[in-house]
């Protein structure tokens, strides 16, 4: 699995949902494979929810929330999250605080945690590639760095860039 750190600079930091749009629409643009966005905080999820609807005046990139019930979960629209990676989604872009079952498309990581906790042992999902989001600020470096730490020691093909 390949992962891609992106470290932030002050700027991008203070237009993170911006930032998040834009790091969406280019995976989207060089990939046909879905984008997964795990997030934890309901605020930044509403927000982005906002966001992706409203990116460019003229588009807007297609999305739909996942909800968590036991993360056996139904999404918005009622149908089985297990649906959506075997049945290809009904958007190519997920938002939500679990990894679906069977998802094989990439992962953007807003969480402070590695993408392998997501990963239960029987949800066979294994991302394509991870997209890591570190802030300029003391404790996302940390969470940063520990996130670095358990990728490499599973081995896994490991990037940075500073934005």
């Amino acid at each position: 699995m390949k992962i891609s750190f992106y470290v932030l600079s002050e700027s991008k930091a203070q237009d993170f949902l911006g930032f998040i749009c834009q790091l969406t629409q280019t995976a989207l643009n060089k990939s046909a494979q879905s984008l997964l966005i795990l997030i934890e905080d309901e605020t930044l999820l509403s927000n982005l929810d906002t966001a992706l609807w409203s990116q460019d005046s003229t588009s807007f990139i297609p999305h739909q929330c996942l909800s968590d019930t036991d993360h056996k979960s139904t999404n918005d629209r009622g149908t089985d999250d297990s649906n959506i990676a075997t049945h290809k989604s009904l958007a190519p872009v997920l938002l939500g605080n679990h990894m679906p079952a069977d998802f094989n498309g990439i992962v953007l990581n807003t969480t402070t945690r590695p993408v392998n906790n997501f990963m239960a042992a029987t949800n066979n999902s294994k991302p394509s590639r991870v997209l890591e989001l570190i802030r300029p600020d003391a404790t996302s470096t940390k969470e940063g760095r520990n996130k670095y730490k358990a990728y490499q020691q599973l081995g896994y093909e490991l990037t940075h860039f500073k934005v």
